[in-house]
Order: structure tokens, then C-alpha cells, then sequence
């Protein structure tokens, strides 16, 4: 257990504990905000006074919400959450904006790969954000703000007065996208928020089965961003599975935000030509303004800005590259060798052999384990997810999701093992694939020499078969090259790990059942996502892991003839990201067994050391 979950088990219950909250002596250095920072800081200590608890516990985690580096209100909290009576819900934030909570939720259903729950928050987030846009708007068109004029110093004649003036509600309202962004206790306002909803709504759509609803927010996240590369493909890939006929007439979503957009761009044209003719400031809050917006003699002058400064950077780095080069070099070296040592414990299950470890593999956190199953199991396996795809257990009802070339079916464990209750599948072998996920985890585990323990974060028995007559010309891959955690971007030699990625991924497996087809090599890169660094050929039993970071980018090759199965496993260190299924599946199985544990006996002693490198070299694997 964590410490947080450590502390929530050991509440008392009915007794007071001697430690009470303490009114804060924090104050604030501006005066003008010194009366409302003390009434917010000492409301909750006044609500307690009044034995109003409830209303104590929400308005500090409010103050809280805001002021997350603020020691004594944290222990104002850890006090509430012993106390009894406390109820969770009581812990609420009374300053939540509705277009921001519905977002974080929308973000966290999407992360925890419920894409109905996550549709629905984000769909509200987007309605709540046009109204606080609209009320944040109109607030700007207020009397003239004169800043740091005196107004009785301010001479202007009738033309320049509207101008300013103007120019200030047009600023003012450009603003309202940084302040709808602006989360508390955050120094920076979420970048590109509006087109953000757009972009988690096509691939949750896109889960969810629903390939119009996809097109239309890919083509509405367009209009922000018309060259983004990735969205483009994946608009040209709905539009393959839809068909031109149906994807074409689709249009953006709504005109509302058709006309935001104009009337942004609007805005911003006047406000940049005012700050090229007159000189009145203008700080662009969006990222996805055309540059033809920009009066040609201001980006002129940007641009000699932007070449100055990254002209004196580069003088900076050049002298710091030397003193760094030295020190990587060394420090490289030790990295290195302490990699090597810290992998290769003991595989903990007789027959199991490390074929390839990462220095075979040409790279680091890397490992393949042959022995894993044996020939009778993996035939049972392969029919346990033939026979749950004919059960109906097909990939959200769609079965070439990565490529037009083959088809894709699988089953989850807890699907599995219900399809066995049900006696629709033999439910030793639903029992088998249990028990197969929890030996390669533990293997992971014990092989990296992990202190934290592993946890699933998704797993899923899949087969994806060559469709005989696509296979003529064929030149993309079965999986194209990606890392699990981050978005790869393969020409920056950069992966950003960030949402829509999975970013809580932190080691992956994959157990191979079969070797009697063509194609299908899973293959390591390096970032470019073009040269190749290993190779790993599938055969029963054979198992690949690698930590899920930027160090591993991976693809599988093209299946042309026959069909590749395999146990694809994700697992996380952090246990908020566990997989709920699990649980459920570790429930179903105490409750038809009697026992959670795996029934595949463990070595009593460690493996023989590796053997030699052999001579080969949201994500399916």
C-alpha cells in the first residue's frame, strides 16, 4: 500500500486525535489581496469553531485546490480525514468551474480507456465552455480600464479614445482563452484547450465505434490546426473504413464553432494590426493562429526577434555543449553498465530461459524469454480467442482497426473467464489465460529487479489474420512504429509524454502462442521510427518485454499469410491507473476456484544465466 492508502485504513472512528487544525500564519506579500487571503485561509478554522464540518473540510480543500504547496492547510486536511463523521464527498472544491471539472473527467475516463464515460464529460466540458466564454466576454465590455494612467492626465481626442478603448475589450476577450484554460494551482494555462477536446473526442469515438462522429471531430479539430500531420492520417483512415460517400458530406462540428473561430481570427487581425500601426501590445494566446494573419512588416520584426534570441542561445549552448559532452560521456558509461546490472533476476518458473537479453537486443530495459508455454497450451489458447471472437467478442465490432489488410479479433480476461461461467468457452482455458497474464507478470517483475510491484494497466488475448486477396502491394505494417507511453514524433526525434498517450504505461509484454505464418516480426527502432535495431521472430511460448518508454520504440511487420496470436500485457508502477477488470477478474476467479493464485509452480532455484544472443534479431502488439 501507498502511504495515502496506509493513512485512509488507519482512521480512528469515533475518537478525536490529539492534533487539530492550525490557523495559518502564511501571509501574502500584496496588500491588495491581504483581507479576502485571510478570510479564504481562516474560514475553515471558522466553520470548525461553529461545528459546521462539512462546510470546514470543503472550504480548506477549496483554499487548497488553489494553494497546493501550502504545508499547513495540508495538515489541516490530514486532520479532516481522521476525524469521524468526515465523509468523502465532503472534500469538495466550491470555486470548481464546470467547463474545466467536466474536462478532467472527460481526460481521466479517456486514460482509464472508458471511452462512453469519456465522450459524455467531454461533450459537457465543451457546452459549459461556450457559456463561461460567453460570460467571460461579456465582462469585458466594461468602462475604459486606464491602467496605470491617471484619468485626469489622459488626453486623447475622440478617435484615439474609442481606439483604445476598443482595442481593450478586443484584448480583454482574446484573454478569456487563457482564463478558461487557467486551472488553479497551475502556473500555466492548458495549451490549445479548445482544440484539445476535439482531439481526445475523435480517437474516443474512434473507440467507441463511432467512425461519423470521429470524422466530424477530426475534421473540426482541423480547422485549428489544417496541416497537423497526425490528424490528417487519421482522418484518412476513418474515411477508408466509412467509404468517401459517407465521410465526405460530413462536415465540422456545429457552426458555433465555426464562428468562434472566424470571429477569433477577426479579432486578432485588428488587435495585430493595432500593435503594428500603433503600437498597443498584443500577446497571442493561441498557438493555432495562420501566420497570414499577422501584418507582414510584424512578422517581419517577430522574426528577427525570435533569430536574435535563438542566435544568442545557440552561443550560450555551444559553450555549454563542451563541459556537457565530457560529463555524459562519463556519466553514459555508468548509466550504462548500471542498467546491465540491474536487469536479469531470476525468472521464478522452471523451463523459462532468457533467449536475448538487452544487450543482445541492442538496447536497454529489453528482454525475450523462450519456455513460457508449452506447445498444448498455446493450441488452447489460440482456440479460447477463436472461439470468444465467435462468442461475439470482436474488437468494439470493427475487425481491421490498424490495417485494411487483415482482420483483428481478441478477448479480455475478464471476458474470458465470464464466456467460461457461461460455459460458452471451456473455462480451463479462460483459467489458463488468467493464470499465463499473472506468470509473465510476475516474470517482469522479478527479471527487472522492480521494488515497486507491477501492476496491470490492460490486458488482451488478440489474433489478427491476413486477408488472402489485400496482400498484393501491399507496403504498410501490421503495427506501424510507436512508443506505449508517449506520442512519438518521429522527424523531432522527440516523444512527448503527454494525453492522449497512455503516459501511465510503464512496462510491456507480449506472449506469443503461434509461429506458422508469414510475417509479423515484432521489431525494436531507434526514435526516427526507420533504422532498426532488433528483430523478434513469434513462436509459441516466446515472450518479449521492455520498459514502455522513449528508450523502446517498436512495430510489428506485415502478417501476408496465416494468423499471428498473442497475449498483449501492459503494466503500471502507479496502482491509481490499475486495471479495474483485474480486479473483477481476480474476484470471478476466487469466487469459481476458490483462489486467486497461480497454479503454475515457481522455480525453487534461479535460472542458468542467459544464453547467447541467438542469430535473430493504445497499442496492439
Amino acid at each position: 500500500d501507498n502511504p495515502r492508502e496506509k493513512k485512509s485504513s488507519l482512521r480512528t472512528r469515533g475518537k478525536t486525535p490529539k492534533a487539530s487544525p492550525i490557523p495559518s500564519q502564511h501571509q501574502p506579500t500584496n496588500p491588495l489581496y491581504l483581507h479576502s487571503f485571510n478570510h479564504a485561509l481562516n474560514l475553515p478554522f471558522s466553520w470548525q469553531l461553529i461545528n459546521k464540518i462539512a462546510k470546514a473540510v470543503a472550504a480548506a480543500h477549496t483554499f487548497f485546490v488553489a494553494n497546493p504547496e501550502h504545508a499547513e492547510m495540508r495538515q489541516n486536511l490530514e486532520y479532516y480525514q481522521m476525524m469521524a463523521g468526515v465523509k468523502e464527498d465532503d472534500f469538495a472544491d466550491l470555486e470548481a468551474r464546470p467547463h474545466l471539472t467536466e474536462f478532467r473527467l472527460g481526460v481521466r475516463f479517456y486514460t482509464e480507456e472508458q471511452p462512453p464515460a469519456a465522450i459524455l464529460h467531454l461533450e459537457k466540458a465543451l457546452e459549459e465552455y461556450f457559456v463561461a466564454d460567453t460570460e467571460c466576454r461579456a465582462l469585458c465590455e466594461g468602462p475604459y480600464d486606464y491602467e496605470g494612467y491617471n484619468y485626469l492626465e489622459y488626453n486623447a481626442d475622440l478617435f484615439q479614445a474609442m481606439t483604445d478603448h476598443y482595442m481593450q475589450v478586443l484584448s480583454c476577450k482574446q484573454g478569456c482563452v487563457t482564463e478558461l484554460a487557467s486551472q488553479p494551482g497551475r502556473d500555466k494555462p492548458l495549451e490549445d484547450f479548445l482544440p484539445s477536446h476535439f482531439n481526445y473526442l475523435q480517437f474516443a469515438y474512434y473507440n467507441n465505434g463511432n467512425y461519423e462522429k470521429a470524422v466530424e471531430c477530426a475534421k473540426t479539430y482541423l480547422l485549428f490546426f489544417p496541416n497537423d500531420e497526425v490528424m490528417n492520417q487519421n482522418l484518412a483512415y476513418y474515411t477508408a473504413v466509412l467509404g468517401e460517400k459517407l465521410a465526405g458530406p460530413i462536415e465540422p462540428r456545429e457552426v458555433s464553432i465555426q464562428a468562434y473561430r472566424q470571429r477569433s481570427l477577426m479579432e486578432k487581425e485588428l488587435l495585430f494590426f493595432s500593435y503594428d500601426v500603433f503600437g498597443i501590445p498584443f500577446v497571442d494566446p493561441d498557438t493555432w493562429t495562420p501566420e497570414e494573419v499577422i501584418p507582414k512588416r510584424l512578422r517581419e520584426k517577430q522574426k528577427a526577434e525570435r533569430e536574435t534570441a535563438a542566435r544568442i542561445s545557440e552561443e550560450i549552448g555551444n559553450l555549454m555543449k563542451e563541459i556537457e559532452t565530457l560529463v555524459e560521456e562519463k556519466a553514459k558509461e555508468s548509466a550504462d553498465m548500471s542498467k546491465f546490472i540491474r536487469e536479469g533476476g531470476p525468472l521464478v518458473y522452471e523451463g523459462a530461459s532468457v533467449t536475448m537479453n538487452s544487450k543482445a537486443l541492442n538496447g536497454s530495459q529489453r528482454v525475450v524469454v523462450d519456455g513460457v508455454l508449452s506447445a498444448e497450451e498455446c493450441r488452447e489458447l489460440q482456440r479460447l480467442s477463436n472461439a470468444a471472437a465467435s462468442a461475439g467478442d470482436g474488437y468494439r465490432g470493427k475487425t481491421s482497426p490498424h490495417t485494411p489488410s487483415e482482420t483483428f479479433h481478441g478477448v479480455t480476461v475478464l471476458k474470458a473467464l465470464k464466456l467460461g461461467q457461461e460455459g460458452k468457452v471451456p473455462l480451463r482455458s479462460a483459467r489458463l489465460y488468467y493464470n499465463v497474464t499473472e506468470k509473465v507478470r510476475r516474470m517482469m517483475e522479478s527479471y527487472f529487479r522492480l521494488e515497486v510491484p507491477l501492476r496491470f494497466s490492460y490486458s488482451h488475448l488478440v489474433c489478427r489474420t491476413a486477408i488472402d486477396e489485400k496482400q498484393e502491394g501491399r507496403t504498410d505494417n501490421s503495427h506501424e512504429v510507436h512508443v506505449d507511453n508517449c506520442i512519438l514524433n518521429a522527424e523531432a526525434l522527440l516523444c512527448v509524454k503527454e494525453p492522449p498517450a497512455y503516459t501511465f504505461r510503464d512496462y510491456s509484454a507480449i506472449l506469443y502462442l503461434n509461429g506458422d505464418f508469414e510475417g509479423g516480426a515484432f521489431y525494436f527502432t531507434e526514435l526516427d521510427a526507420k533504422t532498426e535495431t532488433a528483430e523478434v521472430r513469434p513462436q509459441c511460448g516466446r515472450a518479449v518485454g521492455f520498459s514502455s518508454g522513449s528508450e523502446n520504440p517498436h512495430g510489428v511487420k506485415a502478417v501476408t499469410k496465416g494468423q499471428r496470436c498473442a497475449i498483449a500485457l501492459w503494466f503500471t508502477l502507479d496502482p491509481r491507473h490499475s486495471e479495474r477488470e483485474r480486479v473483477q477478474a481476480d474476484d470471478l476467479v476466487k469466487m469459481l476456484f476458490g483462489t486467486e493464485e497461480v497454479d503454475l509452480p515457481p522455480e525453487t532455484e534461479p535460472p542458468a544465466t542467459a544464453a547467447p544472443p541467438s542469430t535473430e534479431g493504445k497499442d496492439e502488439l
